[in-house]
């Protein structure tokens, strides 16, 4: 099983961030499992998206907030009293870090913080997964993927947000949250490779960018349509954030530490072999083109090594990366043709596990 059901039902959950792409996802696979999920965010940042139509506000204990206001996020965190904590909240685009890079770190990183800060003081807190990226390496352009013990670094805004999380972090599990006393707390950070999936329409990434062209009828314009990323579907990465929590849990000291989430070395593609794959399944006449206008720096190359992450928390990749890019384009078309998204959603969840179980 890819999640302990009696460890999660009836768990209280706070996930920050619950709003956006992934934290959507996580909110309605929560639910499936049982747990009692409150969550913290903004307001959704594009119409449409998924926290509306899958009615995740329903689902869960939704408030609005910004993490980057201290008082709101202790608040939260006194009202729903939580089990475990997935902090999720996040500025999580590269390209508007360059557009507003001081809002970016104070949300990347005071957001952070604060969170952290909150989760001190927490009465029956037992586990907080903080969730960055896998940008948050200094990126050297090497065809060998990070390891969990990699300099952190960052040559955009975005990316050196994540690194400094990750510090934070570190920071904070040595110093507020000590694993020898009565009642321990395992703080843990976890590290995805880019994901995809159903649901994401955020400006400047790929699949989104892909879905609006190819439903319009239109090209989808590349800007970097060489760069090779550790792709995977966005179940991959949760499945990993809840093995972690559950880890954590019970034994904080063995688990408390960075976690690299991603795929394996040759499923790491480039970006016009992903549109490529995506095109076919969409059918029709999808198509792209290279944009050869000056655009803000990128990483090139990146992958990241999740072996210690297969190694102990048994985590592996169920799909592969066509299977998952096709469950994607499946999901939009039938999503764009009047299906429910959240009975689509807990369809792919439920097929998950099932191939999960069969592996």
């Amino acid at each position: 099983m890819i999640a302990d059901r009696e460890f999660w039902h009836d768990r209280r959950v706070l996930v920050t961030g619950h709003t956006g792409f992934k934290g959507a996802w996580l909110c309605l696979w929560l639910g499936s499992l049982g747990a009692r999920v409150s969550g913290f965010s903004l307001p959704p940042a594009t119409t449409p998206n998924l926290f509306m139509l899958a009615d995740v506000g329903r689902r869960v204990d939704s408030q609005f907030g910004d993490v980057r206001e201290a008082s709101s996020v202790d608040a939260v965190m006194a009202q729903s009293r939580p089990e475990v904590v997935f902090h999720l909240a996040a500025q999580a685009l590269v390209r508007r870090s360059y557009v507003d890079p001081v809002g970016t770190y104070a949300t990347n990183v005071m957001g952070t913080a604060h969170v952290l800060d909150a989760a001190r003081r927490a009465s029956g807190l037992r586990a907080v997964v903080v969730i960055t990226s896998d940008k948050c390496y200094e990126n050297r352009e090497w065809w060998w993927p990070y390891r969990e013990d990699d300099a952190m670094g960052g040559h955009d805004p975005y990316s050196s947000s994540k690194g400094c999380a990750e510090l934070v972090t570190a920071a904070w599990r040595r110093s507020f949250f000590p694993v020898d006393g009565a009642a321990p707390v395992g703080v843990g950070s976890a590290r995805a490779g880019n994901v995809i999936g159903g649901g994401d329409w955020a400006d400047d990434r790929l699949v989104p960018d892909c879905m609006r062209a190819f439903a319009a009828g239109e090209p989808v314009v590349l800007r970097h349509p060489a760069a090779v990323r550790p792709w995977q579907h966005v179940l991959e990465p949760l499945a990993g954030y809840l093995s972690l929590a559950e880890r954590l849990a019970n034994d904080p000291r063995g688990f408390g530490e960075g976690w690299n989430f991603g795929p394996t070395v040759d499923e790491a593609r480039p970006v016009a072999w992903v549109v490529d794959r995506l095109s076919r399944f969409w059918g029709g006449e999808a198509r792209w083109q290279s944009d050869p206008g000056s655009h803000p720096h990128e990483a090139t190359l990146l992958q990241v090594d999740a072996a210690k992450a297969r190694a102990r928390l048994g985590w592996t990749p169920r799909l592969s990366l066509e299977e998952g890019l096709r469950w994607t384009v499946d999901w939009y078309k039938r999503v764009a043709a009047g299906e429910d998204a959240a009975a689509l959603s807990l369809d792919q969840i439920g097929r998950f596990e099932r191939l999960a179980e069969r592996q």
